[in-house]
């Protein structure tokens, strides 16, 4: 009886991928224990077993701090007072101990974070004050940046700094730093999942159907970047309306002499003063030419062509642009250029070159579905004078339609918004009584101006 019970054990540390450096039977069988009251989901009968192992055999499995994680969980879920404090405090000092255990499994930044986002969540009933709360984040992000990537857990450091600005104990300097490293980290991360996504798309475009495996990081993938997208708008509404022109400007001016040959902080003004569009200003022309002469970037030739731009020179602008195209060496960045400079032509009524840019843009990030949302709202503005007979002009919707159609497929952070797209463009096309009238269903219209493409009428 003993040997088959050393031997499904032998078989259930295999299946879990774990393993152990103490033969102790005692914890063997209790781990065995803890561990299957856990897989059912009665924390409160692993809770005994559990500790037992962890006391005695700390290094034994990894399963300890796994389960462990589970069962203080719950228990902080159903307790409250001094007992809720304590099992707070033991699953920090768990996570610090499967750091010093099992340190190739434990990634400093995620755990360090994850232990702040646990005092943070409790705050009330710890006692911690912001000041604390954020110097353990700004802690755990110096300490392992490279890991500490969950997204509430960026957003919940950033909108402490937005605290103590708000209270007088942070610099508008240390809020505007602190915000681009923030925003800096969360592209990053976006960039890492979205390019890991691309090629599962990519396979799909190929029509190649996904693996199982490769099905279910896809959604994996999805997940994560609809978290970052909804953190990324979370973070600039925290910002608000703290970095206006009004504050950036005086701010900028102040510190430019100091600055003036700091790269890394001329981007970073140039590209605040951008977004917020403060780019009338002086100070703009100056950080931009500032920091293009010392290093010279896609960043600077794409604000050099802003400043043509806001000249009126056209020509001036698209040949900064497309400097800082061939300037860009990192696909992701660049196709986020190629976007930026076809919404400036859309904003100009330029469509045919917007379009192209837009596509430029799909093929270096075929996950992102905003060009696809784009291109189809050009399409729709344009259907009043693309099209010989009222059929032809609102058959265009349907073209704006298949657009939308495309974004809701690749992008997961746009399938609700897309949706609403298709049903609003399918809505304004010729609907199924008219199709019937018409005597058209199945055939192909050729769109003209600027669009340049066919469509096939739907058969009813």
């Amino acid at each position: 009886m003993k040997t088959k019970i050393t031997l499904l054990l032998a078989i259930l540390f295999i299946g879990l991928n774990l393993g152990f450096s103490q033969q102790d039977e005692e914890c063997m069988t209790k781990l065995s224990i803890f561990h299957e009251y856990t897989k059912a989901k009665n924390y409160d009968a692993a809770y005994e077993p559990w500790m037992a192992v962890r006391n005695k055999c700390p290094k034994f499995n990894n399963a300890i701090y796994v389960d462990g994680e589970k069962i203080l969980n719950h228990k902080i879920k159903n307790s409250a007072g001094a007992d809720k404090v304590a099992f707070i405090n033991d699953l920090i000092l768990l996570w610090d101990q499967r750091g010093e255990h099992f340190a190739s499994k434990t990634k400093k930044g995620e755990y360090a974070a994850k232990a702040c986002q646990l005092m943070y969540d409790n705050r009330k009933e710890l006692g911690k004050t912001d000041q604390e709360l954020y110097d353990c984040f700004d802690a755990a992000y110096k300490l392992d940046k490279d890991t500490f990537t969950n997204p509430k857990s960026l957003y919940t450091y950033f909108s402490l700094m937005v605290d103590l600005y708000d209270a007088g104990k942070k610099p508008a300097a240390d809020l505007f730093n602190k915000y681009d490293d923030v925003v800096e980290k969360v592209e990053d991360e976006v960039k890492s999942f979205s390019e890991k996504l691309n090629k599962l798309i990519e396979k799909e475009d190929a029509g190649t159907a996904l693996t199982k495996k490769e099905g279910k990081y896809k959604t994996y993938y999805e997940s994560y970047l609809k978290a970052y997208d909804q953190i990324s708008g979370s973070i600039d509404g925290k910002l608000g309306d703290r970095a206006n022109c009004e504050n950036l400007i005086p701010l900028y001016q102040k510190d430019f002499e100091e600055n003036k040959s700091n790269a890394v902080w001329l981007q970073r003004a140039a590209g605040k003063m951008s977004q917020k569009e403060c780019t009338d200003d002086p100070l703009f022309f100056k950080l931009v030419n500032a920091y293009h002469n010392i290093s010279p970037s896609a960043n600077s030739a794409y604000y050099l062509g802003l400043l043509k731009d806001k000249d009126g020179d056209t020509n001036g602008a698209i040949a900064f642009f497309e400097q800082a195209i061939g300037l860009e060496t990192d696909n992701f960045k660049k196709s986020k250029l190629y976007y930026k400079i076809a919404s400036k032509l859309k904003a100009r009524g330029s469509y045919g070159k917007a379009r192209n840019y837009y596509r430029q843009a799909l093929k270096l990030n075929p996950s992102n579905g905003r060009p696809y949302i784009a291109i189809a709202s050009m399409y729709a503005k344009s259907a009043n004078r693309c099209g010989q007979s009222n059929f032809d002009k609102r058959a265009v919707y349907w073209l704006a339609a298949s657009e939308a159609r495309k974004a809701a497929r690749v992008d997961p952070t746009l399938k609700k918004a897309a949706a609403q797209s298709v049903a609003n463009y399918n809505a304004k096309a010729p609907q199924k009584s008219e199709i019937f009238s018409s005597g058209r269903a199945g055939q192909t219209i050729k769109i003209g101006c600027w669009i340049g493409a066919s469509v096939t009428v739907p058969s009813i």
